[in-house]
C-alpha cells in the first residue's frame, strides 16, 4: 500500500491537471467531442479512469484518489453563500421555477428511492436499499452530489455507493447534452419553440468551450492592494475558514451525538451562511468578490469532477452493471417524461426554452442546462436562469437536506418512508402550481 505524504497529493493533482489540459485540447480540436459538448473535466476524469490503476495502470494515481472528493465538495458548499448576488425578496417572480424545479427533484429522488426497494431490490436481493438513489444523486445534483453523498454514506461503511453515484453522474452528464440535443431538434420542428425557428448549428463557442476576445469579461475585481495580500488569497482565506468551520461543527455534533453523522460540506454550508451574516454585518462582503468565489468554485467543481470519475471502482460498477443500466434507463425515462409535461402544463410561457435548460439540469449540471438553453434561446428571452438563480436559493437547502439525512435514515432502515415522504411532497407541490395555473385562468 502506498504512503501518502504531501507529495502524493501534487502527483495525483499533476497528472489530473495534465490530462484537463489535454481534455481542453481534445475538446477544441476533435468535432464529435465539440457536438456532444463533453466538458474537458469528464474527459480528464474517464482519460485517468482507463490509464489509471483500475484499467490498464499505465499512470501512478494513488490509492487516495477517491479521498479528494469529499473535502473538494466541501469547498464547492462553502463557496456558494459568497457567489450569489440574488435578493430573496423577488422570488414572487419566480414561484412556478420554484415549484417545477423542487417539484422535480423531490420526484426525482421518491421515484429512485421507491424503484430502488420496490422493484430492483425485489429482482437483486443482494442490492442495499440506497442503490436508488445514486441515481437522482448523480443524475439532478452531478458529480458534486454524488461525491457528498459516497463520502455520508463511506462513514457507514458503504463504500461502493461512491462509484455507483458517480458512474450515474458521469452517464447523467453525457445523457444531458447527447439526448438533450435530440430533444432540441425534434421540440423545434414540431414547433414547440418560442425562438427559434429550426434547430441551428452550435455556436463555435459552445462547441469549442473558447470565448472569443470581444465576448470575454473579467472573472472579478481586484480589491486589494498586491502590496497587502492578493484579492484571490482574501477570497481562498474565507472559504478556507467556512470549511474548517463546517468541519469543527461536524465533528462536535459527532462527539456530543455519535449515531448522528452529518457530512462536512452540509456543515460548511451552514457555517458560510451564519459567516455570511456576520461578514455583512461587518463589511467585510464589500471586500470579497462574488465573481472569484464563483470561479474559485468552478476550479474545484473540475477537478472534483475529474478525480471523481477517475476514482471509480470498476469492480464495483461490474457487479452491479445490470441493475444500475436498468435504473438509469428508469431515471432517464422518467425525467423525460416530467421535463415535457411538467413545463408545457406549469409555465405559461418559453416552456420549451424552460424545458431544455432543465432537462440539462435534471440529468447533469447547471452548466449543462445553460448550454442547451443557449442554444434553444441565444438572446436570454426567457430569463430561465434569472428566475432560477433566484429560485435556487430556496431549492438549495432542500437539496443539501436530502443528500445529508438520505444515509442516516437509509442506513437506519427508514429508506422506504423517505423515499415516500420525497414522492408526497413534490406531487403535493406540482398539484399546488397545477391547481393555481388553473385558477389564473379563470
Amino acid at each position: 500500500m502506498d504512503t501518502f505524504t504531501p507529495w502524493t497529493i501534487v502527483v495525483d493533482l499533476g497528472i489530473i491537471s495534465a490530462l484537463m489540459l489535454l481534455g481542453k485540447l481534445i475538446r477544441v480540436k476533435v468535432k464529435g467531442i465539440q457536438h456532444f459538448l463533453i466538458p474537458p473535466a469528464v474527459i480528464a476524469g474517464i482519460a485517468g479512469l482507463i490509464l489509471g490503476p483500475e484499467v490498464l495502470g499505465w499512470l501512478p494515481l494513488s490509492n487516495s484518489l477517491g479521498t479528494y472528493a469529499g473535502v473538494l465538495i466541501a469547498f464547492v458548499f462553502a463557496a456558494l453563500p459568497f457567489t450569489s448576488t440574488s435578493k430573496a425578496r423577488e422570488v414572487a417572480k419566480v414561484k412556478r421555477m420554484w415549484g417545477y424545479s423542487q417539484g422535480g427533484l423531490l420526484l426525482q429522488w421518491g421515484f429512485a428511492g421507491l424503484v430502488g426497494i420496490l422493484i430492483l431490490k425485489q429482482i437483486w436481493p443482494m442490492l442495499h436499499d440506497s442503490f436508488g438513489i445514486t441515481m437522482p444523486a448523480g443524475f439532478c445534483g452531478g458529480h458534486g452530489s454524488a461525491a457528498a453523498l459516497g463520502d455520508a454514506f463511506a462513514k457507514f461503511g458503504r463504500e461502493e455507493v461512491l462509484s455507483l453515484a458517480m458512474t450515474c453522474a458521469t452517464v447523467g452528464i453525457i445523457s444531458s447534452i447527447v439526448i438533450g440535443l435530440i430533444y432540441l431538434r425534434v421540440g423545434t420542428k414540431r414547433g414547440y419553440s418560442a425562438c427559434l425557428t429550426e434547430a441551428e448549428k452550435l455556436p463555435e463557442e459552445l462547441r469549442t468551450g473558447i470565448l472569443a476576445s470581444e465576448n470575454r469579461k473579467s472573472i472579478g475585481e481586484e480589491v486589494f492592494s498586491g502590496i497587502s495580500i492578493s484579492t484571490l488569497t482574501f477570497n481562498l482565506s474565507a472559504i478556507a475558514l467556512v470549511v474548517l468551520c463546517g468541519y469543527l461543527m461536524s465533528k462536535g455534533v459527532t462527539r456530543m451525538a455519535p449515531s448522528l453523522e452529518l457530512p462536512v460540506f452540509s456543515c460548511a454550508y451552514i457555517a458560510g451562511i451564519l459567516i455570511k451574516l456576520v461578514f455583512d454585518r461587518t463589511k467585510v462582503s464589500e471586500k470579497i468578490c462574488p465573481k472569484i468565489s464563483s470561479s474559485l468554485s468552478g476550479m474545484f467543481t473540475d477537478y472534483l469532477v475529474a478525480f471523481g470519475i477517475a476514482s471509480i471502482k470498476i469492480s464495483v460498477v461490474s457487479q452491479y452493471l445490470v441493475p444500475m443500466i436498468v435504473l438509469i434507463l428508469c431515471g432517464l425515462m422518467f425525467t423525460t417524461i416530467y421535463v415535457y409535461f411538467a413545463a408545457k402544463y406549469i409555465f405559461k410561457e418559453y416552456w420549451f426554452e424552460k424545458a431544455m435548460f432543465s432537462w440539462g439540469w435534471f440529468t447533469g449540471t447547471m452548466a449543462m442546462g445553460m448550454a442547451l438553453l443557449r442554444i434553444a434561446d441565444p438572446d436570454g428571452k426567457s430569463h430561465c436562469v434569472d428566475h432560477y438563480a433566484i429560485a435556487y436559493i430556496f431549492i438549495a437547502p432542500v437539496e443539501i437536506s436530502l443528500i445529508t439525512f438520505a444515509p442516516i435514515l437509509f442506513v437506519g432502515g427508514h429508506g422506504l418512508i423517505f423515499s415516500a415522504v420525497c414522492a408526497v411532497v413534490g406531487l403535493a407541490i406540482m398539484s399546488y402550481m397545477l391547481y393555481n395555473k388553473k385558477i389564473s385562468k379563470e
